[in-house]
C-alpha cells in the first residue's frame, strides 16, 4: 500500500504500508488502520518478485518527504503525489502519479517551507523530462474548479472521473506498467 486515506482502505492483508510523509495529517488514522492489519506504516523500500519500490526525496515541506520509484526489469513508475519542485529522478519514467493541488499557480506554504506544484508546471516538467504517461493524483480545490470549468491539463490525465462530491467513478488507467 502506498500512502492511504479515507477512500483508500486496503481491505485485509498487507505486506507493507509505505508512506511519503511520516508527519502527514492523515498519519494517526493510517497508523490505527495499519495496526489493525499488523503492519507499520513507514518510509521504506519494498520488493516482491520482480517489482522494487524505493523511496527518493522530494521537496515538499520543512521536514523530509519522499516519492517512490517503482521498478521492474523493463519499466519505471513514479508515485510522487505531493511536491513543490518536480523530482528529477522521475525523468524518463513510463508512468508518473503526480501533484495537482494547484492549477495555474503553485501553492506556497507559510514561511517559504515548500508547498504544492501546479498542474501547468507539472505537466510541462513531466513532458520535458520524457515521462511517458502522467496521472494527476493529488487534486486540489483550484484544480477541481478548473475541471468543473471544462479546462484540461496540457499533458496528463486525472486519476479519477469522480466529481469529488463523494461519488466513486474511477477512470481506468491504461496498463502501461507490466511486470
Amino acid at each position: 500500500m502506498l500512502d492511504g486515506g479515507d477512500s483508500a482502505d486496503p481491505g485485509s492483508r498487507l505486506d507493507a504500508w509505505l508512506v511519503c510523509d511520516e508527519h502527514a495529517e492523515l498519519m494517526p488514522r493510517i497508523r490505527r488502520r495499519a495496526a489493525e492489519l499488523g503492519v507499520r506504516p513507514a518510509v521504506g523500500s519494498f520488493g516482491a518478485g520482480t517489482v522494487r519500490l524505493r523511496p527518493l526525496p522530494v521537496r515538499h515541506t520543512s521536514h523530509p518527504t519522499v516519492g517512490y520509484l517503482i521498478e521492474t526489469a523493463y519499466q519505471r513508475a513514479v508515485w510522487a503525489p505531493e511536491f513543490w519542485e518536480f523530482p528529477q529522478w522521475a525523468r524518463e519514467s513510463d508512468l508518473m502519479f503526480a501533484d495537482a493541488a494547484g492549477w495555474n499557480h503553485p501553492i506556497r506554504f507559510a514561511r517559504g517551507v515548500g508547498g504544492h506544484a501546479c498542474v501547468r508546471d507539472v505537466a510541462a516538467a513531466a513532458r520535458d523530462a520524457g515521462v511517458r504517461q502522467l496521472v494527476f493524483a493529488h487534486i486540489g480545490r483550484a484544480t477541481i474548479r478548473a475541471i468543473d470549468r471544462g479546462e484540461r491539463a496540457p499533458f496528463g490525465q486525472w486519476a479519477s472521473k469522480a466529481r469529488y462530491s463523494g461519488c466513486a467513478d474511477p477512470s481506468p488507467i491504461p496498463a502501461v506498467f507490466d511486470t
